[in-house]
């Protein structure tokens, strides 16, 4: 069993990472190869480019690696399809990074091989036209949110709703304490996690914000404790833009962490999120959050006019309400997201009650996600 994948940036290495291990199961032979990252080179993956190569958000953002994007995609789709026949998958899986994977997944599908679409775009919330490119390009979408599968039968795409892979591997009752002494902190610390994003041009965008927002956390607060989980590309970056920002003391009060981000979801009272996976994590840590998003001003232009909901925040779009503050691009300053996670730490009665909604929300997104996606890969491979 050969199975080519293509995961964009950290989230969906860690999504792929998790499928991977359902396909290992079915499959134990299995061979596994295109664009990956660490989580999937640990099932043994053979990444032939890294999916920090992908890593790029925003229309302004993706002009600028334009070419070096579509020259990846272009030689990869070679090697896939090459006439010695080496390295043809049975199958080809692109995990989220729709840009990216359904212009190869249409060019695959028309030379006859089978292709899957794990994580839907999401076109219930902008850009619907893009169902035409799915109906084209793929077989079949694993969906990972329960309402979706019915939105493609009304356009004729096989669908299958498989639960969310990070429901499963978020503990439902997470021990805080323990998240806390394994971080070095103690118990009765005020803690809040920050959360910047994972790719270079969110940094670009939120770092400065976000160290201003944790200057004024610290002054308003001198005994509150930061956790930073970075990328590890990024950590040098963050670190010096902290510096630029903060005091020698006010330092001290930061860790910057090596990845970690689970840690430092598991040990706080509150996180400041960017928009993105990282704010679905967060909600099922069942901690209260403020979600914050800052792109190119024309990036931002384009994207509001697409939208389909006031919801940009996946706890939010999830609750089909406003659960958690969102404030972006312009209103995403450092005072405002510095109030808001000061109302969030001046509130336990409206903490609890968030608590309550994320729990339900973890087992309504709970399922046995590896084992289930591998079994509807098996059923499109025997179709």
């Amino acid at each position: 069993m050969k199975v080519a994948l293509v995961a964009g940036e950290t989230s969906g290495d860690l999504l792929a990472g998790l499928l991977l291990d359902g396909l290992k199961t079915r499959w134990p032979e299995l061979q596994s190869f295109g664009i990956g990252g660490e989580r999937m080179m640990e099932r043994g993956f053979a990444a032939w480019w890294s999916s920090d190569q992908l890593a790029v958000r925003g229309y302004m953002e993706v002009l600028r690696h334009y070419r070096e994007i579509t020259g990846i995609r272009r030689q990869l789709k070679a090697r896939l399809l090459a006439p010695s026949g080496k390295d043809r998958p049975d199958v080809f899986i692109g995990v989220d990074a729709p840009d990216f994977n359904l212009d190869l997944a249409h060019d695959l599908r028309a030379s006859g091989m089978k292709t899957i679409q794990f994580v839907s775009p999401s076109i219930w919330a902008w850009r619907g036209e893009r169902i035409e490119k799915i109906q084209q390009s793929v077989d079949h979408v694993l969906c990972i949110f329960p309402f979706e599968p019915a939105i493609y039968a009304k356009h004729g795409v096989s669908a299958s709703y498989v639960g969310h892979p990070l429901a499963g591997v978020i503990p439902l009752e997470v021990n805080r304490d323990k998240a806390r002494e394994a971080l070095g902190l103690f118990v009765n610390d005020v803690v809040v996690a920050v959360l910047p994003g994972s790719r270079t041009s969110e940094i670009e965008y939120l770092g400065l914000p976000f160290a201003q927002t944790i200057k004024r956390l610290l002054q308003a607060r001198p005994a509150l404790k930061v956790l930073i989980p970075a990328v590890p590309l990024l950590k040098n970056t963050i670190t010096e833009q902290l510096g630029k920002v903060l005091g020698a003391s006010e330092c001290h009060q930061v860790q910057v962490l090596h990845g970690q981000s689970h840690a430092a979801l598991a040990a706080c009272d509150v996180s400041l999120v960017a928009s993105g996976t990282a704010t679905l994590e967060a909600a099922l840590f069942k901690r209260p959050m403020v979600i914050a998003y800052k792109m190119h001003a024309l990036s931002w232009w384009k994207m509001r006019r697409m939208k389909y909901q006031p919801w940009v925040g996946l706890p939010n779009i999830l609750c089909q309400d406003f659960v958690v503050p969102e404030f972006l691009q312009n209103a995403a300053t450092p005072e405002a997201l510095s109030d808001a996670v000061l109302a969030w730490l001046d509130d336990p009665v409206r903490c609890a009650a968030i608590t309550g909604r994320f729990m339900a929300l973890h087992h309504e997104l709970l399922r046995d996600t590896p084992r289930i996606a591998a079994g509807d890969v098996a059923k499109v491979l025997a179709q």
